[in-house]
């Protein structure tokens, strides 16, 4: 896949078109994107998605060796009775590009872009509600993807970050935070404690939510994080 200067900093430029052309009534449900999780990533469109209702949408991202079929645990209990499209990529590397370069984008921001561009030109995405998220590392690239592209992502959910390496501010996309107080493995005084000051510092409205337990995303959070996302007053 050929890479080019938006990519190697970040950038994405699929935008949702409105109302995609054809005729041909897209396919709801799970669709595998390439020839296997592994390699690729996944596609949930809700049975209840209508093209003349545009559907919010959530780019999800696993964490370190975890592959896309992770990434779309996290929020598949809420997709349907949210009406959730969600969009779950597998990253080129055992975890993302930024986060094994620390701020070096590439392969992984093309793909991000190509299945972005793929998806908008499929369904009407609600521009109003688009959303990048993760889990972990997962979490740390949906931080600095999301402050990179707040022009395209107007939500970051971050379940467990570790820490943030956007390339620039652009927009002013809302955040959604949580993390254990008993994380052992990226500990919250750390990671959320210094990242969430970081983030209010800089203008954002946070939504900070900390919780009794370790390195997880437990399926409350999961909920309050996907009601938050598609609240009316967002």
């Amino acid at each position: 896949m050929v890479e080019d200067n938006r990519h190697t900093e970040g950038h994405l430029r699929a935008r949702p078109v409105g109302q995609p052309g054809g005729t041909r009534a897209a396919p709801v449900g799970l669709q595998l994107l390439g020839v296997s999780a592994a390699r690729g990533g996944y596609l949930y469109v809700p049975a209840t998605y209508r093209a003349s209702h545009p559907a919010p949408l959530v780019l999800l991202l696993h964490g370190a060796g975890e592959d896309a079929r992770d990434g779309l645990a996290l929020l598949r209990q809420q997709a349907d009775a949210a009406g959730l499209i969600l969009l779950a990529l597998t990253s080129r590397g055992p975890t993302w590009d930024a986060i094994v370069g620390r701020g070096r984008y590439g392969s992984d921001v093309a793909a991000i872009d190509q299945a972005l561009e793929g998806t908008f030109s499929r369904y009407v995405v609600d521009p109003s509600r688009i959303a990048v998220g993760g889990y972990s590392d997962g979490a740390s690239y949906a931080l600095s993807l999301g402050i990179t592209n707040g022009d395209l992502f107007t939500h970051v959910l971050a379940f467990s970050p570790g820490f943030m390496v956007p390339t620039g501010q652009r927009g002013s996309p809302r955040v959604f935070v949580s993390h254990g107080t008993r994380d052992r493995w990226l500990p919250v005084d750390r990671c959320s404690r210094r990242i969430v000051p970081q983030l209010e510092s800089a203008g954002y409205e946070v939504r900070y939510r900390e919780f009794e337990g370790g390195h997880v995303v437990p399926p409350s959070i999961g909920r309050e994080a996907t009601d938050w996302f598609t609240a009316e007053q967002n």
